[in-house]
C-alpha cells in the first residue's frame, strides 16, 4: 500500500464513509440491473500535434488509426480516431489558433485512460516502451503507467476486462 494520502483520524473517516457508500450503492450481481448503455463510444483529448500523436498511438503501441476528419466544432481541426479494439476508440482534437497549457490533473478532468490488452500484447508493448526509452512505472504485475506525447496519463493493464488485480469488479 503507499504511503501517499491522508492518515490518522482523517484516513479513519473516510474509510467508514466508504464503507457507507458500499453499504448503500453497491449491490451483490444478482441485485443489481444491468447498465442500460452499450459502452463508451470513445474519450476524447486534445492533441498539440497531431502526426506525433499518431505515430505514438499507431506506431508504438500498435493501435491503429481509423479515421482523421475536420472537426465540425473549430474549423482546421483534425478530429482522428484509433481502435482500441472492440469496438472501443480513442479520441483526439488539434485546436490549431487555441493556446493551450501543459497537462495537468483538474478537478473533473482524466486521471488516466486504462486500456485493457491480452499479455501477450502487453509484454510486447513493454518491449516496445523499452526500446524508445518510454519511462513508465510496472505496477502489480500487470500494469504500466506512462505518459502520452502531451502528457496524458495512460495505463496499459493485461488483466481482464472486468477484474483489476486479481479482484472482480463486475
Amino acid at each position: 500500500m503507499t504511503e501517499h494520502g491522508v492518515q490518522g483520524q482523517e484516513l479513519e473517516r473516510l474509510t467508514t464513509r466508504r464503507r457507507e457508500l458500499i453499504a448503500e450503492y453497491v449491490k451483490p450481481r444478482s441485485e443489481r440491473p444491468a447498465g442500460t448503455s452499450r459502452g463508451v463510444h470513445h474519450v476524447a483529448l486534445i492533441s498539440s500535434d497531431v502526426e506525433r500523436t499518431i505515430q505514438f498511438y499507431d506506431g508504438l503501441l500498435g493501435f491503429p488509426v481509423l479515421e482523421i476528419y475536420e472537426n465540425r466544432d473549430y474549423r482546421g481541426s483534425s478530429h482522428f480516431f484509433f481502435d482500441l479494439g472492440n469496438g472501443n476508440t480513442l479520441a483526439y482534437f488539434d485546436l490549431p489558433g487555441v493556446p493551450l497549457g501543459e497537462y495537468q490533473e483538474v478537478l473533473g478532468g482524466i486521471h488516466h485512460i486504462a486500456i485493457a490488452i491480452a499479455p501477450e500484447q502487453w509484454e510486447a508493448a513493454r518491449q516496445r516502451l523499452d526500446a524508445a526509452g518510454v519511462e513508465y512505472m510496472h505496477e502489480s504485475g500487470s500494469s504500466l503507467y506512462f505518459r502520452g506525447p502531451d502528457g496524458e496519463r495512460l495505463e496499459l493493464i493485461s488483466d481482464p476486462l472486468m477484474t483489476m488485480y486479481g479482484l472482480d469488479i463486475g
